[in-house]
């Protein structure tokens, strides 16, 4: 698109316009009003940190949450609980204009989620001839109606006496015996789906019931007159089938033959492969808020331990229960629950944010933050020691507790933070080396005292001796924490979330497949951020860690120059990390794919200056770059561009004045949409925090690249 030129499109009842050229902005006006701004957000940012030194915000999904939860206490006997129509009224205040429930707000329906709701509304006494239940029977029928739920939909029903179990895909727990050599072991599946499916193995085993009275009935809600649910299952994995072999068609076959051999009673290794995974689950209880310290995890451990004979009253069923009252949040009579907490998460960025605003590293704010970001390091073996037996534990998960499963995205942006607070110099006059690379096969010595060498200049030896062993703890976690990821570096080059090599993509083919989350491949903005944290401590970027990570992002760009975001919404969100990391570790701004990467920002910026994104680009990626815009995704544009030696162009400038004009008096913004992804095409999520600590790193950095000074 040549300058001034002027794009359109269009979502539901919005419109957007898109422009790379825009009214001039007044720098002098901008100039005075970026300083207060930068200190308004950050002294409010600094006002919602824990009395332990960490943050958290709130973490939003959609209600399958509440609806699910409510199915859960149905299970249980509490459906008509006060917790369960606290959790419906709030799940009807979500009720979208057509009628049924989305992923996203804007979003379309979601089949699984409002046939979800619309049953936990039955279930906790609401009328179904009232309008807004006939209105969302209408829209679920007009979408297909039940018979077009996923499979986790499935198994909830199953566990209600709404369907058999046969309608379900198979799940056998036999699973669990497989071999790591074999290619379809548990471990070859994304670390989210093996929390899921272990548990869920033991209710395919046992397949419990209760049942609904008549009136909790959902036959209104099928499309088709014979009223059953079609034998396969479609999702966003099985639309298609590439290569020689039908993969999906395959899987179909073979879930046919499981139930075949299981009403023979063909099942020789049931009771010993129950058995693994009932102590697979408990090993996975210890150290961890839950199986994963997510909800659909612990969800299924209440109702597969309950298959075991595990009693409600008993000790593990008690805490797992408790985590799920924890993720309750109570408000006006209404509950809605968080998917999981993020206490790390925020916490490291809100320190990069404030250290970007000028917040020494001393100050006392950034000296518990520290402390508390050290009490999380993860010193035990996980999953992922399976596949690394000799690589020392490292790395820092996402939730408050969650040692089995250390992830990428956190371990690098917990060195970026505790990176910033190091000596002053690392990573520009001081260089960091760790001396344990991996070695074949991914193994680094275990020896937990291999040495961490800063070589550089201070002002005195004394001075610099004095810093370095003050900072020596973190020292520690750092190079445990470098250590980790390069060991956890796959084979193409790139980084996943939790697992190195995980990309069997055969998997995403098994009928139970359809969250679209089944393999954690390798993904251009975890990569390019590991590169960004080894940047910032000063790890030379001449070996082959780096360069193979460099290929494989380069591998990656789409043929429009941005890049796709796994973690966050979506071009907008990879193209940003990806500038951010290669600028970082000496690819030059002037590079022809980075500049051509500037400029599908620059062309995605809206007419009023900010940025924003829909998560339907997941689903239509002609939608890229176009969406409601929001403080977050504008800063990720802003930090992209000023990354890529923009700061002095008129796009950045637009976009400062977007985020200044629509800051809050009280240093927030307003920002409703769900700039978080959970599973592509599945699950959204809206960070509360989003809207501050990026908008504040974005007017920080701008502020530092033009000189002005923050009171």
């Amino acid at each position: 698109m040549s300058s001034g030129e002027i794009e359109s499109s269009a979502e539901g009842n919005h419109a957007f316009v898109t422009s790379t050229s825009g009214p001039a902005v007044d720098l002098a006006m901008l100039a005075s009003q970026l300083g207060p701004a930068v200190a308004r957000t950050r002294d409010h940012l600094l006002g919602l940190q824990q009395a332990d030194g960490h943050w958290c915000a709130e973490l939003q999904g959609d209600t399958i949450l509440e609806s699910e939860y409510i199915l859960l206490l149905a299970f249980l006997g509490q459906g008509q609980s006060a917790r369960a129509r606290e959790c419906a009224t709030y799940m009807l205040e979500q009720q979208c204009d057509h009628g049924g429930w989305a992923m996203f707000p804007g979003g379309p329906i979601e089949i699984s989620g409002s046939v979800k709701a619309y049953l936990a509304l039955k279930i906790t006494g609401h009328d179904p001839q009232a309008d807004y239940m006939v209105r969302a029977r209408e829209a679920i029928v007009r979408a297909g109606g039940v018979e077009q739920v996923n499979s986790f939909t499935r198994y909830y029903l199953a566990m209600l006496g709404l369907i058999p179990y046969h309608l379900c895909p198979a799940v056998p727990p036999e699973m669990i015996l497989l071999p790591l050599w074999a290619p379809f072991n548990i471990y070859e599946m994304s670390s989210w789906s093996r929390t899921i499916v272990v548990p869920l193995s033991l209710l395919w085993a046992c397949q419990p019931k209760t049942t609904l009275p008549p009136e909790h009935q959902i036959d209104e809600l099928y499309a088709s007159a014979a009223k059953t649910l079609p034998r396969t299952i479609g999702g966003v994995n099985h639309e298609g089938s590439r290569g020689w072999l039908n993969w999906t068609k395959f899987f179909q076959v073979v879930d046919r033959a499981i139930k075949f051999g299981e009403r023979l009673g063909i099942k020789p290794f049931r009771k010993r492969a129950i058995k693994l995974c009932e102590e697979w689950i408990l090993q996975r209880l210890k150290l961890s808020d839950g199986l994963g310290a997510i909800f659909p995890p612990i969800v299924w451990t209440i109702i597969g331990l309950r298959c075991l004979g595990y009693k409600d009253d008993s000790d593990v069923i008690r805490q797992q229960l408790l985590e799920l009252d924890k993720l309750c949040i109570h408000e006006h009579g209404k509950v809605r629950l968080q998917p999981c907490f993020s206490p790390v998460w925020d916490t490291i960025i809100s320190m990069i944010a404030l250290r970007d605003a000028g917040v020494s590293r001393h100050d006392p704010a950034i000296r518990k933050a520290i402390d508390w970001v050290l009490s999380k390091e993860v010193r035990h073996p996980g999953d992922w020691s399976l596949s690394h037996p000799t690589v020392q534990p490292g790395g820092w998960y996402f939730e408050y507790n969650n040692e089995f499963y250390p992830d990428i995205d956190d371990t690098c942006m917990a060195l970026i933070a505790l990176g910033r607070c190091l000596p002053e110099g690392v990573g520009r006059d001081w260089t960091m080396e760790v001396f344990d690379e991996p070695k074949a096969g991914g193994s680094v010595p275990q020896d937990s005292n291999s040495p961490v060498v800063f070589s550089g200049r201070s002002a005195t030896a004394e001075k610099a001796i004095a810093e370095l062993e003050a900072a020596a703890p973190m020292v520690n976690a750092i190079r445990r924490g470098v250590r980790w990821l390069k060991a956890m570096q796959s084979r193409d080059g790139g980084w996943g979330a939790f697992d190195a090599d995980n990309t069997r993509d055969v998997l995403t083919k098994v009928p139970f497949a359809d969250h679209n989350a089944m393999i954690d491949p390798s993904t251009s903005d975890i990569t390019a951020r590991v590169l960004e944290s080894f940047a910032g401590l000063g790890i030379p970027a001449d070996g082959p860690v780096h360069q193979r990570a460099m290929d494989f992002i380069w591998k990656d760009q789409q043929p429009d120059h941005c890049w796709y975001g796994r973690w966050g919404v979506n071009y907008l969100y990879g193209t940003w990390q990806v500038l951010v990391g290669l600028v970082a570790n000496g690819v030059p701004a002037s590079d022809p794919r980075l500049r051509r990467a500037a400029e599908w920002l620059k062309s995605k910026q809206q007419a009023c200056g900010g940025w924003g994104e829909t998560a339907r680009s997941y689903d239509d990626p002609s939608l890229r770059g176009t969406g409601v815009p929001t403080a977050s995704q504008t800063a990720w544009a802003l930090l992209g561009l000023i990354a890529a030696g923009e700061a002095g162009s008129t796009s950045v400038q637009r976009g400062v004045d977007y985020l200044l004009s629509t800051q809050q008096p009280d240093g927030t913004w307003h920002e409703t949409e769900f700039t978080g992804t959970g599973f592509p095409r599945v699950f959204y999520l809206r960070y509360h925090y989003y809207r501050l600590y990026f908008p504040l790193m974005a007017l920080a950095r701008y502020a530092k690249a033009t000189s002005c000074v923050i009171p």
